[in-house]
């Protein structure tokens, strides 16, 4: 899939093992999450736009260029994208922030929307939506269903793992979004939990496993 981005750094795929280890603590899973998050944010933004600015240096003036951080809304996906949205916004502390609420069902396995908040004025802005996992894709699905009623500029779609079932959902689903992930993994259990994967993010991040 042309719109699918890997980012295999590195250190990306060295934090991302770690954390897949059951014996990791949750203190070190969310350190190494928020680490994880920060390189990803990188690459993820790597097209932002840029304007011209007029500054000095402590020798002479010069245009320098800048981003605009206010453009930018960061959409985390609760509760788990929380833990994604933290090490992003340490890179780029001026973006603004939205939330969808969002839980699986656990029979059907499809998403339940309970809350939904984002900035203003969201025709002007980029939309980056996180969540550590694309599993099924309904979250995404959903997610990005509902902040396309805002019509923001762009949206784009960060997790941490996928698999070839959530990639093609959300493919299907909606074309003209681009993923990036730190790894495509194997495939989908009769749970919906991804395989290897690194169990529930969300318990991970917070403990409550």
């Amino acid at each position: 899939m042309s719109n699918v981005h890997v980012i295999d750094h590195p250190l990306v795929q060295h934090k991302l093992t770690l954390m897949r280890r059951k014996d990791a603590s949750t203190n070190s899973f969310r350190r190494l999450l928020n680490e994880l998050s920060m390189l990803m944010t990188y690459e993820v933004t790597r097209d932002m736009p840029m304007q011209d600015l007029d500054i000095e240096t402590p020798l002479e003036p010069m245009t320098g260029r800048v981003i605009d951080g206010k453009k930018l809304v960061f959409v985390s996906i609760l509760r788990a994208g929380n833990g994604i949205l933290d090490g992003m916004l340490s890179v780029i502390p001026g973006a603004r922030v939205g939330h969808i609420g969002l839980y699986r069902d656990p029979k059907t396995l499809t998403a339940v929307e309970y809350y939904f908040k984002m900035p203003p004025e969201m025709n002007e802005r980029d939309a980056i939506v996180v969540d550590p996992m694309l599993a099924t894709g309904h979250s995404a699905i959903a997610a990005i269903d509902r902040l396309k009623e805002c019509r923001p500029k762009s949206i784009k779609f960060v997790c941490l793992l996928t698999c070839p079932e959530g990639l093609a959902a959300l493919a299907k689903a909606h074309p003209d979004v681009p993923i990036y992930t730190a790894a495509i993994d194997r495939q989908l259990n009769d749970h919906g939990y991804i395989l290897p994967g690194l169990g529930d993010a969300g318990d991970r991040i917070f403990g409550t496993q």
